[in-house]
């Protein structure tokens, strides 16, 4: 007989009924059992003998928690009602042991002949699955909190080093924990004086009127080892705070202070974190959580540790910044010039290091007494923006003194020397510098006689708001033409300055930058320039400077302010403008124009060559 033929036979049917791996049941069309394989007996735990004749929802259908199910809510039992199969997989069975098994399953109508239809219920056990699916959505979620928190220590890294405002960064700090790792914060540090603590940041989303009333002075720190707060500052470590801790009386003034954030704010458990590197402690920052937000866990706790070494890192940093900004700022003040005051010529300069840690760079300025009598203006830049360009910056500016000093000759053939002795005696790279004589007798007028080596031209400011860059005279860069055997020449030139103008030298990180090219930079002197002609001249170069706002490269600006005509003139009594006050410049205070350390204020005035002794104006 075939297999075709043998399909219909009791025994196969039952043969498959009995051997299929998956849960069956049958029921007549009251819903009762009627029929159990062995997979499905095992499955729940009951012999078939004990259910047959019961009703399967009532006996065995249950929710998550092993409650009953309502009848009308049973998705299984609706075959019977309308004979159309079903399928689902949030359904429970109860096993015979009182526990449940989630499964998954599909009820179809079973036609029986002679009799209204039941159904069959095929089901498999879904707890493997359901333990996968929640080993995977703790898995995730794990995942989750970690993303989030890898991201909050990113953010966090950001800002420690967006800036070198320390308190700015720290109060920051303080607002991106609150609410992900905190209710509020607050941030105390180490002021630098012995034992002073100070508050300079506190946060709470609920109640920031309330945290910023309690920034401020701190009592001093004391040596008690059993304070929280104490102990982070003195470098023990992290401290965790939980209801009990915050219960107990202060001991020192200090902590008194710190359980005053807990009673103002709130709070039952709590973080302290000392702000620290290697190679000390900055201060700490204190995480609270108020009302019902959970104790901190173990792995939160950690995570503001390396947050408080991250900001100690950061402060560190800020303070060794600080230090070689200071040390290069002292040096650079050493090495500027400070400027003479001659008749009744005005002056003025500003130096704006690079925004880089060295604070120090090539970019000069000068300006000093010929000895006959001249005054002379010189605004130079060597390459470089370190401590090597500012010594080569030295060597050249002492190197064009000593040429320029005792020799009546024109700029060019100074310039011609100086380019000569860079290079033989001299290691210095190449260099730009603008070599100006202001001639003219006393009173005016005046004419500017000027060379030009490979430097950005001078701005003649005319009193009415007229400007126009001096580009004659301009001839090749320093260290080139007697290291290349050029022979090349630098021409000189000359220009007659109206009373009451100004002459702006400049270097180029004045008008050129890496997001603004230099024809636009010079458009923009000129315009700012135009519009500033008529104030005093110091207002002139320090709102030339915020308005031209110079990025990344060193500025030097010298300026030159004319008297009106006559002024400063054999017989004429006007006093200068600056008459007992040094003009202002970046220079180091206590150094004094050249030519003038033996004399005071009035005798800069009275024994300085004066243009009688000058060379007439052609």
């Amino acid at each position: 007989m075939s297999g075709a033929d043998r399909a219909g036979e009791p025994g196969v049917l039952r043969a498959v009924f009995d051997g299929l791996g998956t849960g069956i049941y049958a029921t007549d069309a009251a819903g009762r059992l009627i029929a159990a394989n062995p997979r499905a007996e095992r499955m729940v735990g009951r012999p078939a003998a004990r259910m047959l004749g019961h009703d399967m929802h009532d006996l065995l259908h249950r929710d998550a928690d092993g409650e009953r199910i309502p009848r009308e809510n049973c998705r299984m039992l609706e075959v019977l009602a309308d004979g159309r199969p079903r399928e689902g997989g949030d359904e429970y069975l109860l096993r015979g042991d009182g526990t449940t098994l989630p499964v998954i399953w599909s009820a179809a109508p079973l036609e029986l002949p002679g009799e209204p239809a039941g159904l069959v219920l095929a089901f498999h056990d879904f707890s493997v699955r359901r333990a996968a699916e929640r080993q995977t959505a703790a898995y995730l979620q794990a995942l989750e909190a970690l993303t989030t928190r890898l991201t909050v220590v990113s953010e966090v890294s950001s800002v420690l080093i967006s800036s070198l405002d320390i308190p700015r960064v720290l109060r920051k700090l303080g607002r991106m924990l609150v609410p992900d790792l905190a209710d509020w914060t607050a941030v105390d540090v180490l002021t630098g004086q012995p034992d002073e603590v100070r508050r300079v940041a506190v946060h709470s989303a609920a109640d920031p009127e309330a945290a910023g009333e309690l920034e401020g002075p701190l009592p001093p720190l004391a040596e008690s080892a059993g304070a929280d707060l104490v102990r982070a500052l003195r470098g023990a470590g992290t401290v965790s705070l939980d209801a009990a801790d915050l219960a107990r009386e202060p001991d020192t003034p200090l902590t008194a202070a710190h359980r005053w954030l807990f009673d103002r704010l709130g709070g039952h458990s709590a973080v302290v974190v000392p702000l620290h590197s290697r190679r000390r402690v900055f201060g700490a920052f204190t995480a609270a959580r108020t009302g019902d937000s959970p104790p901190y866990t173990e792995d939160e706790v950690m995570m503001l540790a390396d947050i408080g070494r991250r900001a100690g890192l950061a402060m560190d940093n800020a303070r060794l910044f600080d230090q070689q900004r200071h040390v290069a700022e002292t040096m650079q003040r050493q090495l500027l010039t400070p400027l003479p005051q001659v008749d009744h010529l005005q002056m003025a300069a500003r130096y704006r290091p690079a925004q880089v840690a060295a604070e120090i760079g090539g970019d000069w300025y000068d300006a000093f007494l010929l000895e006959d009598g001249v005054t002379t203006m010189v605004i130079g830049d060597v390459a470089g923006h370190d401590l090597q360009a500012a010594a080569h910056m030295a060597e050249v500016r002492n190197m064009l003194r000593a040429l320029a000093w005792d020799r009546r000759e024109p700029p060019s053939v100074i310039m011609q020397r100086l380019d000569e002795a860079m290079t033989n005696t001299s290691d210095a790279p190449m260099a730009t510098v603008v070599f100006a004589r202001i001639e003219g007798r006393e009173g005016g007028p005046w004419r500017l006689h000027w060379v030009n080596a490979g430097h950005p031209p001078p701005l003649l400011v005319e009193p009415g708001g007229g400007t126009r860059f001096l580009e004659a005279g301009h001839g090749p860069l320093l260290g080139m033409s007697a290291t290349l055997n050029l022979g090349l020449r630098w021409p000189d030139a000359y220009e007659d300055l109206p009373p009451e103008a100004t002459v702006v030298f400049y270097t180029d990180g004045l008008v050129e930058s890496r997001t603004r090219p230099i024809d636009t930079g010079m458009e923009l002197l000129c315009r700012h320039a135009s519009a500033l002609a008529r104030h005093g001249l110091e207002e002139f170069c320090d709102e030339l400077l915020e308005r031209m706002d110079p990025r990344g490269d060193d500025v030097a600006l010298l300026a030159l302010r004319l008297p009106r005509y006559g002024e400063g003139a054999p017989g004429d009594r006007t006093p200068p403008p600056s008459r007992g006050e040094p003009a202002y410049s970046p220079a180091d205070p206590s150094r004094s124009a050249p030519g003038a350390e033996a004399m005071d204020a009035e005798e800069v005035f009275t024994q300085a060559p004066h243009g009688v002794d000058r060379p007439p104006l052609p």
